[in-house]
């Protein structure tokens, strides 16, 4: 007599690369992985990889959205020059506004 064979199910089943590039895209997958150099139980060289491989939609939901902030990949991004600049103009503001409720309460 024959053994029975068991039939495995997947729980996930792709037709295409197109459909399981879209789940990864859609749920996101992450990579991680550490290099460590050593000579003699002394640590020369540590290297750490962290691949998150999502769509911009779902990495903007997770909180992440560093393109939008960095000059080298977009012109509308902030500079820290401008930072120091938008800090102090805040600043003064402040000042001008903390000046004014004390002169208001003087009357």
């Amino acid at each position: 007599m024959e053994p029975r064979r068991k039939n495995i199910g997947h729980s996930v089943t792709t037709s295409s690369l197109a459909d399981l590039l879209e789940r990864i895209l859609d749920k996101g997958i992450v990579i991680v992985g550490d290099i460590k150099v050593r000579l003699v139980d002394v640590e020369l060289l540590t290297i750490q990889v962290r691949l998150l491989i999502a769509s911009v939609d779902k990495a903007q939901e997770m909180g992440m959205d560093w393109w939008l902030k960095n000059p080298d990949y977009t012109s509308k991004a902030i500079t820290p020059q401008d930072q120091v600049l938008e800090f102090d103009k805040l600043k003064n503001r402040i000042a001008e506004l903390e000046q004014k409720v004390v002169a208001a309460e003087a009357r």
